[in-house]
């Protein structure tokens, strides 16, 4: 049986309601030929929003000096930048774009303390590009580590509008743990030590709370 995120209940209520009445009204004033393709099409529209709220059964990825993937998605870049916001200072920046086909659960990539969030209004240019990062709507989680600091941002995209995040300052945050939620496509930023050894690339496929992005020196 598939579990849904409780970001997504209501969705999913709303949709099989309309369905429903999509269907039961081509039923009673359409063709009978045109009540197979409304039923089809609403079966294919049901499936795909489930899909997108589901919740996966997966052991998280524990380990004190990994960094896993804060989310699902493909890895779109790899590169050293100077991270403002929190850190403010060289560090490398690791980011995922999540299409509306993967799990859009976010993840804390490490455990320590959740010494800063901060929520910033923005655009809502189309997650893989440059800007977005600067630009878009987007929510900052800075945690402390044993091992250094780090930064998890997750960006709102073109079509996603509206970003959950569950962090709290003075809170901890633990490795594999839920971070928050992004409906429809967006992407996860992580801004990492300069020092940290990098296992990804760009192009690879990753599993948020399992996939190790990263480990500290």
């Amino acid at each position: 049986m598939i579990k849904i995120h409780r970001e997504g209940r209501w969705i999913v209520l709303f949709t099989i309601t309309l369905l429903l009445a999509l269907v039961i009204l081509t039923a009673l004033f359409l063709p009978y030929q045109l009540n197979y393709l409304s039923s089809a099409i609403s079966l294919l529209v049901l499936i795909l929003v489930l899909r997108f709220f589901r919740v996966p059964a997966r052991r998280p990825f524990r380990d004190d000096r990994s960094i896993t993937a804060p989310s699902d998605g493909k890895v779109v870049v790899v590169e050293q930048v100077h991270q403002d916001e929190y850190l403010d200072r060289a560090c490398m920046q690791v980011s995922i774009f999540m299409s509306i086909h993967d799990v859009h659960i976010n993840y804390y990539p490490v455990s320590g303390r959740i010494a800063y969030q901060k929520y910033h209004p923005g655009k809502y240019l189309v997650a893989r590009h440059p800007k977005s990062s600067e630009l878009n709507e987007r929510s900052s989680v800075g945690i402390e580590t044993p091992h250094g600091r780090l930064l998890v941002r997750q960006i709102a995209g073109y079509v996603a509008r509206r970003i959950c995040c569950y962090a709290e300052e003075g809170t901890r945050a633990g490795q594999g743990d839920e971070m928050g939620f992004i409906k429809f496509g967006s992407r996860l930023d992580l801004f990492i030590p300069l020092d940290a050894r990098i296992h990804v690339e760009p192009g690879q496929k990753v599993i948020g709370g399992i996939t190790p992005i990263a480990s500290f020196k």
